[in-house]
């Protein structure tokens, strides 16, 4: 009463379905994945199909931090040259501005890095903090001692 589909003898499970008399039956569901089914399992045994070709990594990002550096330090130097009491810390940064924006403008030579105008502007920057500002500033203080 429980199984409409008893096996030979009346209990038990019931005994699989039979095929039509002309062609294939096919199941109701799909056929579920057990061991043996699929793919075989990968390992030392089952080497790649292709390796990967040589000399096509992932490429390397570019590395844009010293022109960046030398272009902040350009800019400050500038600001604290032009401020009267802060002159020297402007020739101090200028120096480093300096020296940053040429390791950047290297890089960027190399290909290593992509901002070779902010290493540039940063190298300027720092010519001018360095050199020019503290110059005028001196001239000026010699016309002004000259005139009183």
């Amino acid at each position: 009463m429980s199984d409409a589909n008893p096996g030979p003898g009346g209990f038990g499970p019931p005994s699989p379905p039979q095929q039509p008399a002309g062609g294939y039956a096919y199941p109701l569901s799909a056929p579920q994945p057990g061991p043996g089914y699929g793919y075989p399992p990968a390992g030392p045994s089952y080497p790649a199909a292709h390796p990967p070709a040589p000399g096509y990594g992932m490429p390397m990002q570019p590395s844009n931090g010293m022109g960046t550096t030398g272009l902040v330090l350009g800019i400050i130097g500038v600001v604290c040259s032009l401020t009267f009491f802060l002159w020297f810390f402007g020739v101090i940064l200028g120096i480093l501005g300096i020296i940053f924006g040429a390791i950047g403008r290297g890089k960027a030579n190399r290909g290593e890095a992509t901002n070779k105008g902010a290493a540039t502007a940063g190298l300027v920057c720092g010519i001018v903090a360095t050199v020019i500002l503290p110059v005028l500033g001196f001239v000026v203080f010699a016309s002004v001692m000259g005139v009183l």
